[in-house]
């Protein structure tokens, strides 16, 4: 029988549906901005997408699993293994495509001549896929063998059970902690925030030294084209910014839980990170729509063409070329 859902719960579920009812729609309306407008349809946005498609993810699945573990049915290992894997593989996903994002921005402004032979939109996408690719790699090797069924099982002998192996679908009952800190935190997510945090001082420190010197480049207004990029630059930061701040709180407590059993971390501050890392899914729409002017421009034109019906099909697409020259 099915245990009441407390009021705790309920306040928990609730505030996981408003994520979801804001992480959804957002992001889609930034896949649609970028399959709408020609200016939106360079590397740098496609992996926007990759990010966005991941988010869209996050609010469609992972919180809906989130939600049935934290009501903690019974239910066979195998199981409750499978609602827990798909945060992880979204995740490391999610870091893989800002990663891209980084180098992409670095090769913009180190090699801007030489940028659109060297990223063409095949290679582009075989970044995408090696991207997916691997986060599956990481998120699912927990289903591998790296988890806790062996500890599970010594465990109800110890007891003398010898019922059927059912649990309590808990993460942490079946996520093995020394799988999530040392493989997926310090070599998963650490390396590649430290990594992308060298690129970004990089990318800031060449274009701050473009615009001192006034070097030439692809563009015929150096000026204009790297005032440019250090928007876009500042823009993209922002989002590993936010990134790190919504997702480091889970995992130090990982740490805490690993390095010091005894430790006794509160309730709250658990619900407080996942929260972070669930809301981290809302963040990005909004400050693409608050920092770089051709997505706000695209947002603004789709919620005319499609919601307000205050501009036809044609004068839209004729505007959204316009903002791509």
């Amino acid at each position: 029988m099915a245990h009441p859902i407390s009021a705790f719960q309920a306040a928990y579920i609730s505030i996981e549906v408003l994520i979801a009812l804001v992480s959804v729609p957002g992001n889609i309306l930034v896949i649609w901005a970028v399959k709408m407008n020609q200016a939106l349809r360079d590397a740098t946005f496609c992996f926007i997408v990759s990010l966005a498609v991941a988010d869209v993810a996050v609010g469609a699945l992972v919180i809906p699993l989130a939600i049935i573990i934290n009501i903690g049915p019974q239910t066979e290992f195998y199981t409750c293994l499978m609602v827990a894997c798909p945060v992880l593989i979204l995740t490391e996903s999610s870091i893989l495509a800002l990663l891209a994002i980084a180098v992409d921005r670095y090769l913009r402004v180190k090699i801007p001549v030489r940028y659109k032979s060297v990223v063409t939109p095949r290679r582009a996408a075989m970044a995408i896929a090696c991207c997916w690719i691997v986060s599956f790699l990481v998120g699912l090797t927990p289903m591998f063998g790296w988890n806790n069924l062996n500890k599970m099982q010594r465990s109800q002998e110890l007891n003398g059970s010898h019922t059927e192996f059912v649990i309590t679908c808990q993460f942490e009952t079946v996520i093995s902690m020394e799988y999530m800190v040392y493989f997926n935190f310090f070599v998963w997510v650490l390396p590649p925030l430290l990594l992308m945090l060298l690129i970004y001082l990089e990318v800031f420190n060449l274009i701050r030294k473009q615009l001192n010197k006034k070097v030439s480049s692809s563009s015929n207004d150096p000026q204009k084209y790297y005032g440019k990029e250090l928007k876009i630059a500042k823009s993209l930061a922002l989002v590993l910014f936010l990134f790190a701040l919504s997702w480091l709180p889970l995992h130090v407590l990982n740490c805490i839980t690993l390095f010091c059993p005894s430790c006794q971390t509160p309730h709250i501050l658990t619900y407080i990170a996942i929260f972070l890392t669930h809301g981290n899914s809302a963040m990005n729409p909004i400050v693409y729509a608050f920092r770089i002017k051709k997505f706000r421009t695209a947002f603004l034109q789709i919620w005319n063409q499609y919601f307000c019906c205050k501009t036809n099909k044609n004068a839209t697409s004729t505007t959204m070329a316009e903002t791509g020259n």
